[in-house]
């Protein structure tokens, strides 16, 4: 490892990350990094995912050969040792999604290696990914929606945690964001007009109506919050000041669910998820969702119709004479 830069060492150190290679393919995932980060404008948290996928590929052959692996080790790979390496995260209990995820991000790394002409492997190509099962979005009810982002308040003793909370989970799901576009927002993000620029993945942009009572809810907050920010600080801070943790913001919807007696599906995620539901239901286009959540296919947008449809066969079973008949 001493080889390797201090960047790559120090970053993937710091989140757990060990990397049993030897120098030449140190520096290509080294390299490879930095590609993700200036060319694919990937974030942190994508990173983090990739260097996890490709330390547990590393160990695992590691382990098997016995010595530290080199590039002429992935370029002898065959398509058995790529199985060979699913069926072992499988057998550790890693769901469908996690593992097509890893080799997803072994797939990218393999063809960054070919196109810079450092090691080529067509094995990996013929390895099929695991067939993953079409979930559906779980959100909330309208009522159960606006009951979180009530109760959300009361779990507080400090009046400005709590508007802060009630702010963002407003947010959440009164414009449909994920949770880390919303706390990536700074102070300067939030406008004087009816829209927010949002940046989402891939730093793609997109803008989305901001409704009044939004607004009103980040005022508050902003009023209430003991901490003197500029425009580039972020805009939800916990209580030292610094970004908001997303871990802190699922612990609180832990609590809403205990409170309300929601399921495990009631997650922050889910007031997005039911933003998309409950305009759907609510007459609203699918194109027009898809802009409004950031979405590169029609197709992951689509997934919410099969909730509307859902809705409509449990009211009918529920109300309909000869259904209960």
């Amino acid at each position: 490892m001493a080889a390797g830069s201090p960047q790559l060492t120090t970053d993937l150190a710091e989140a757990g990350i060990t990397i049993p290679a030897e120098p030449a393919l140190i520096r290509a995932i080294e390299d490879w990094r930095q590609w993700l980060t200036v060319e694919r404008n990937c974030s942190a948290h994508t990173l983090d995912a990739y260097g996890r996928d490709l330390a547990a590929f590393l160990n695992f052959l590691t382990e098997h050969s016995g010595h530290r692996v080199g590039l002429r080790d992935l370029e002898g790979l065959t398509a058995a040792d790529f199985r060979a390496y699913l069926a072992r995260r499988a057998g550790d209990g890693l769901t469908k999604s996690s593992t097509a995820r890893g080799l997803s991000s072994l797939r990218n790394f393999f063809r960054f290696l070919e196109r810079r002409g450092l090691a080529a492997n067509a094995a990996i190509g013929a390895v099929r990914t695991p067939k993953l099962p079409r979930g559906v979005p779980k959100p909330l009810s309208v009522e159960d929606a606006k009951g979180a982002l009530d109760v959300a308040v009361d779990l507080h003793d400090d009046p400005w945690q709590a508007a802060r909370d009630h702010a963002l989970f407003t947010l959440i799901y009164g414009c449909g964001l994920r949770i880390s576009e919303a706390l990536s927002l700074r102070v300067g993000d939030v406008p004087d007009g009816d829209a927010i620029t949002i940046t989402g993945k891939g730093n793609k942009q997109r803008v989305v109506p901001l409704l009044p009572i939004v607004k009103e809810r980040i005022a508050h907050y902003q009023a209430q919050c003991p901490y003197k920010r500029g425009k580039r600080d972020p805009l939800f801070v916990g209580a030292r000041g610094m970004k908001l943790n997303p871990g802190v913001v699922q612990r609180t919807m832990r609590k809403v669910r205990l409170y309300l007696g929601l399921p495990e599906t009631a997650t922050p995620h889910a007031l997005r998820h039911s933003f998309a539901t409950h305009l759907l239901a609510g007459g609203g286009d699918l194109r027009t969702i898809q802009e409004l959540l950031g979405h590169a296919s029609l197709s992951t947008t689509q997934r919410y119709t099969a909730v509307d449809e859902k809705r409509l066969i449990d009211v009918y079973k529920d109300t309909h004479p000869r259904a209960r008949g």
